[in-house]
C-alpha cells in the first residue's frame, strides 16, 4: 500500500512537470486585427523632460544633451527648477528697496531652449534673496531659499514685469504656448510658509492673478505636489475663489511610498504605483467643479531600486513601456525627470552611470533608457485595443494604415524571471508581409554592459564615448517575414521589441 502511494506521488509529480514543460514550450499567443477599431493615441510620455536647474541650460553640455534627446523623442517642453534664483540675477534692491530687474541670464536660458525647437515649461521658483521673507534655505547643493515673500506687491510686481519681458521678447503668440507652473512641491520641504497649504495658496492666487493681467492667454496651474497630494483641495479653493488655472499638475515616483501616495498600506508593487497615482488625480479632477482640466504630471521616474542603479539599466525600458500602456488615457502630458545628468541637486558628478535620473549620462553618454525612448518614439498615434492580449503589448498603428507593436517582459532588478516568447497572429495583412524588428535588451543598445567591458572609466574620453553612443545607436534592425500571417519571438527579461508592419 505504502509503495502504491509512492508510485501514485511520483506520477502525480512527473504529470505536474511534464505539463508544466509543455506549457513553457508553447509561446503566449497574441492576435491582432489590423483593421480593428483604435483610438487616439498621443505621445503623452515624450512630450516634456525635466532637467537640472536652470542656469545649467546655458552649458553646453547640457544643450549638446537636449539636441541628443530633441532627435529620438521631438519633445516639445522643458521643465525646470529655479529661474529666479540669485545666480540668474533677476531680482535685486537698491539701498532705499526698490526692486531691480535683470532678465538678461534668462533671455539666455529660455533663447537657447527655443533656438533648440523646445519651449520652457516655466516653473516659477524659487525665492530671490532680497524678496524672501526669511532666508530659509533648502539643503540641495545650490541652495535655493524656499521662503514666501516678504512683500506681495514685490513679488506680484516681478511677476507682471517678467511676464511682460517675455511677451515683449518673444511675442504673446508664442509666449502663449508656454505653461506656467506655480513652484515646486510645496507639501514639503520646498516651501516654507506656515501653514503649508493655506500660504502656498496664497502664493498661486498673486501668481496667478499677475500673469493673467499680463495677458489671459497665459496658461497657468499648480498645485505641482509631491506624492500627489493636495489637488482636490486646491481646485476646490480656485473654483471657491475664482483664481485661474489652465491646468493642473502634481508629482509622483515609482519609489515613493503606497502610504504617502495614497493614504494606504495595501501592497502596490513599485511598477504600478505611478499610473495609479495619476488615476487618483484624474479622478479627482473629474469628480471637482473643473472637470474639463487637463493635468500635467510634472515630475516622474522609474524606481531606482536603490544602489542597482535601476535607471541606468535596461529595466527602464520595460518599466518605461508599462507605465505607457497603464497611463494612456489618464493624463495630458508625463513629464520625465530627468532628459540629462547635467545635474547638481547634490553636487558635480564624478562618474557616469551613477544611477542619476537622466536619459543620457555625465559626458555625454547615451544609456539604456535613451535606447528605449527611441525605440517607443516609433510606436503609432492610435491604438488597438481589441484582440486577445497577454500583458506587456502595445498595439498601434499610423494614419497610413501601417502597424507599430511592442512588446515587453519586465522583471524587477531585485527579481529573476523568464525570457517570453510570443506568438503574434496578425490579420488583416497579407500573410507574408515584410516585418522590421527592432530591440532594446542587454545585448542591443546595452552601454552600461558595454562601459563596464571598458572598464567603467571615471572620466572616459571623447573617443571611449563616440564608442559608447554607437552601441546606443546602433540597435538591432532585422527585415523579416510573416510566415502564414504569424511571427514567433522571444523577448529576454526587461528587454523591448519593436514589430513596424508597413502597409501594403
Amino acid at each position: 500500500m505504502n509503495r502504491f502511494r509512492l508510485f501514485r506521488g511520483v506520477l502525480v509529480m512527473v504529470t505536474f512537470f511534464v505539463t508544466f514543460c509543455l506549457a513553457q514550450a508553447q509561446p503566449e499567443k497574441v492576435v491582432i486585427d489590423a483593421h480593428a477599431p483604435g483610438r487616439p493615441f498621443p505621445h503623452f510620455w515624450e512630450q516634456a523632460f525635466g532637467s537640472g536647474r536652470a542656469i545649467l541650460t546655458l552649458r553646453e553640455s547640457y544643450r549638446n544633451d537636449l539636441r541628443e534627446v530633441k532627435k529620438v523623442t521631438e519633445f516639445s517642453y522643458v521643465r525646470f527648477h529655479n529661474i529666479l534664483h540669485d545666480e540668474d540675477g533677476v531680482y535685486d534692491e537698491d539701498a532705499q528697496g526698490h526692486p531691480i530687474y535683470n532678465f538678461a541670464y534668462v533671455d539666455q536660458i529660455y533663447d537657447g531652449l527655443l533656438q533648440n525647437g523646445v519651449r520652457p515649461f516655466v516653473e516659477i521658483s524659487f525665492m530671490p534673496k532680497k524678496l524672501a521673507l526669511r532666508q530659509d534655505v533648502h539643503p540641495f547643493w545650490y541652495k535655493q531659499i524656499v521662503s514666501p515673500p516678504k512683500d506681495y506687491k514685490k513679488w506680484d510686481d516681478l511677476i507682471r514685469t517678467l511676464a511682460q519681458h517675455l511677451v515683449d521678447r518673444y511675442g504673446l503668440d508664442e509666449v502663449s504656448k508656454w505653461y506656467f507652473e506655480v513652484w515646486n512641491e510645496p507639501n514639503i520641504d520646498f516651501w516654507s510658509g506656515d501653514p503649508k497649504q493655506a500660504t502656498y495658496f496664497e502664493l498661486y492666487d498673486h501668481t496667478a492673478r499677475a500673469l493673467k493681467a499680463v495677458s489671459p492667454r497665459l496658461r497657468v496651474g499648480g498645485p505641482a505636489t509631491s506624492s500627489a497630494h493636495w489637488v482636490d483641495a486646491f481646485i476646490q479653493h480656485a473654483a471657491a475663489n475664482n483664481v485661474p488655472t489652465d491646468f493642473i499638475s502634481s508629482h509622483g515616483y515609482a519609489d515613493d511610498t503606497v502610504q504617502d501616495l495614497f493614504g494606504t498600506n495595501e501592497d502596490l508593487s513599485m511598477d504600478q504605483r505611478v499610473c495609479r497615482a495619476i488615476k487618483k488625480v484624474h479622478d479627482q479632477i473629474a469628480a471637482s467643479r473643473r472637470p474639463d482640466l487637463p493635468l500635467m504630471w510634472t515630475e516622474w521616474n522609474v524606481p531606482s531600486f536603490g544602489m542597482l542603479h535601476a535607471r541606468d539599466t535596461t529595466y527602464v525600458g520595460a518599466a518605461l513601456a508599462d507605465d505607457i500602456r497603464q497611463c494612456d488615457g489618464l493624463v495630458e502630458i508625463m513629464s520625465f525627470w530627468t532628459f540629462s545628468d547635467v545635474f547638481e541637486e547634490n553636487g558635480p558628478k564624478h562618474e557616469p552611470f551613477d544611477g542619476g535620473f537622466g536619459l543620457v549620462a555625465l559626458g555625454g553618454i547615451k544609456k539604456p533608457s535613451y535606447t528605449a525612448f527611441a525605440l517607443l518614439h516609433k510606436l503609432g498615434s492610435e491604438r488597438i485595443v481589441e484582440g486577445s492580449d497577454p500583458g506587456n503589448i502595445l498595439v498601434t498603428r499610423e494614419r497610413d494604415g501601417s502597424l507599430a507593436i511592442a512588446a515587453w517582459n519586465l522583471v524587477d532588478p531585485d527579481k529573476k524571471g523568464p525570457e517570453r516568447r510570443l506568438e503574434f497572429e496578425i490579420n488583416g495583412v497579407p500573410p507574408n508581409s515584410r516585418v522590421r524588428l527592432s530591440r532594446a535588451d542587454s545585448e542591443h543598445g546595452n552601454t552600461l554592459a558595454a562601459y563596464k567591458k571598458m572598464g567603467s572609466p571615471e572620466y572616459p574620453s571623447q573617443a571611449q564615448v563616440r564608442e559608447l553612443n554607437r552601441v546606443a545607436e546602433e540597435t538591432s534592425v532585422e527585415d523579416m517575414r510573416l510566415s502564414k500571417g504569424s511571427i514567433e519571438l522571444q523577448v529576454p527579461v526587461n528587454g523591448v521589441l519593436l514589430l513596424e508592419i508597413p502597409k501594403t
